[in-house]
């Protein structure tokens, strides 16, 4: 295996690697140092390196091998953090001029799972400021452009996180998810990106505990590698007040299943949202893959109306209470978009967040039943392929005008409302090369399945292996 295809390998073939002792931590650490040196300055994905604390983890990872102990499910392994989760020692700006010289004295709870399973904590990757939009852009870093084309945005939040592992640069990266943020990035970088269920990768420190809008989890360039990323991340914890009291050593189980008249709910638009053609027809041609898996694909999906104005209330007014201290203080350095969202939730009266609530569980209900008929759902990520990088935001498709820029991303924020599992993975490019991932969304608290259906689908597809089209 040259150089090049080991950065560009799945983790859990890394993983086996280090273990075998076919290659050691710190000679993996240089093999994706030396791909961050000669690709991050063209697509700007990891925006601080750690590269002594790095060193430092990797030779303790070697160590520890050799007096034969095995550290955990990412022994070794290199991953590349979001830049909104504190890392202690190492810089964390949120993406904000306000944090742009942070150094934290502590780990996130993320932070520290990663490291208790031996990983390689390589350094920060970029995403827009707090993690609002889906395009990776701020102005203490820049930003971050997809490495199938460089004059196209990456998606966001977690943009920096999907760029890296589509260039090779970590083994795994972690990121968050509000209203699409680890799904969008991966569909348009050809890689896979996973919304657990609420509490699966439980949240500390955050602001708001008993929330589930705003979830943390696992980006990784195959299904089986999410699968290992969970092992490490996911489980429950004292204080998260939501976290599922399940073992995360579910996540080591096979991934192979019997399919076989189990049946999906498929869309391209839920009924009423505009969809580009293309990705219309992409999506379109990938449905007999399913059909061959021996599942019972219909058309099928839950009535979403509503939806959108739920989470465009609770969105609100979680802006509002995560950015109150900062707009008070330093309104003067926080992007315009994040104080219109959050004059929005301060308008907001009483009432309506509990009523948006009180709507958020008769929609949960109504997505219940449905899937109980249907295991499955299965629809496209993004309703467009990759836009330009100089744009902000996307406030047309297919010819139809958005209300707002949130709008554009309803395809995955209806899912984020419910809060069920959902998974993009890679179902081919445009014709101008341009990577597109489709959705799939299980049932409640049902993310193995939903790994087992993607895995199943990745086998079938392949798509993983193209690499981006300039070379390292």
């Amino acid at each position: 295996m040259s150089v090049d295809d080991l950065c560009f390998a799945p983790a859990t073939m890394q993983r086996e690697m280090l273990l075998n002792r076919e290659i050691s931590a710190v000679e993996l650490l240089e093999l994706h140092l030396a791909c961050i040196a000669a690709t991050n300055p063209t697509v700007n994905a990891i925006v601080t390196l750690g590269e002594e604390g790095a060193y430092v983890s990797a030779k303790a990872a070697d160590a520890a091998l050799a007096a034969g102990k095995d550290l955990g499910a990412l022994h070794g392994l290199t991953v590349g953090v979001k830049d909104l989760f504190d890392t202690k020692g190492l810089r964390t700006t949120y993406a904000s001029p306000i944090y742009k010289d942070q150094v934290p004295d502590r780990d996130h709870l993320i932070v520290e799972r990663e490291r208790a399973a031996g990983a390689v904590i390589v350094g920060k990757t970029n995403t827009p400021e707090f993690g609002a939009g889906a395009q990776t852009f701020n102005a203490v870093f820049g930003t971050t452009l997809n490495p199938y084309d460089l004059t196209r945005t990456c998606g966001g939040s977690s943009g920096g996180s999907a760029v890296a592992l589509a260039c090779g640069m970590t083994a795994l990266a972690d990121g968050s998810d509000f209203g699409g943020s680890l799904r969008a990035p991966a569909a348009w970088c050809n890689i896979v990106g996973m919304r657990p269920s609420p509490g699966r990768v439980p949240s500390y420190p955050t602001k708001l505990g008993w929330s589930t809008l705003s979830v943390h989890g696992p980006m990784a360039r195959t299904v089986a590698d999410i699968a290992l990323f969970l092992q490490a991340i996911a489980g429950p914890d004292s204080r998260s007040p939501i976290s599922i009291e399940q073992d995360p050593g579910l996540f080591a189980a096979s991934l192979e299943r019997d399919f076989s008249g189990v049946r999906i709910g498929w869309s391209q638009d839920l009924g009423y949202l505009p969809v580009d053609d293309e990705v219309r027809a992409l999506c379109e041609s990938h449905r007999d893959v399913f059909a061959g898996l021996g599942c019972d694909v219909r058309d099928a999906h839950p009535d979403f109306a509503g939806a959108s104005d739920i989470f465009k209330t609770l969105r609100a007014a979680k802006f509002a209470v995560d950015r109150r201290d900062e707009l008070a203080e330093h309104r003067d350095l926080i992007k315009q978009t994040i104080i219109d969202n959050a004059a929005a939730g301060f308008a907001l009266q009483g009432v309506e967040a509990t009523e948006a609530e009180e709507r958020r569980t008769q929609l949960w209900h109504h997505v219940r039943e449905f899937m109980e008929a249907h295991e499955f759902m299965v629809w496209p990520v993004n309703p467009v392929p990759p836009f330009p990088a100089e744009q902000e935001t996307l406030m047309e498709v297919g010819g139809v005008k958005m209300a707002t820029y949130v709008d554009w991303g309803a395809l995955r924020h209806v899912i984020s409302v419910v809060g069920l599992p959902s998974i993009s993975v890679p179902v081919g490019f445009t014709r101008d090369g341009l990577p597109i991932g489709l959705q799939i969304t299980g049932r409640h608290n049902q993310d193995f399945a939903v790994l087992q259906l993607a895995a199943a689908f990745e086998r079938e597809t392949q798509y993983w292996r193209k690499r981006p089209s300039f070379e390292i």
